[in-house]
């Protein structure tokens, strides 16, 4: 489940990690994959590559099941 005090979403080419497991795409939690569309106010597309930058999945996620990785110090 999604932390509630979180109030920054996902948008196009954020970097996500899944907070759950989706079993039925194959995908664990804590992958990281990258949005590449957002499908509507609660859903946005995402990629999961590999290292060579192969997609080996590309399916819709709610926003709130995903966690923005942050590569840069941000205040908390």
């Amino acid at each position: 489940m999604a932390d509630t005090n979180r109030t920054e979403m996902p948008h196009v080419l954020d970097v996500v990690a899944l907070l759950a497991d989706r079993p039925a795409d194959a995908l664990a939690r804590g992958q990281v994959g990258t949005v590449v569309e957002s499908l509507d106010d609660q859903t946005v597309l995402v990629e999961f590559s590999d290292d060579e930058g192969r997609a080996y999945a590309i399916t819709p996620c709610l926003r709130n099941s995903l966690l923005i990785l942050h590569y840069e110090p941000e205040a908390a």
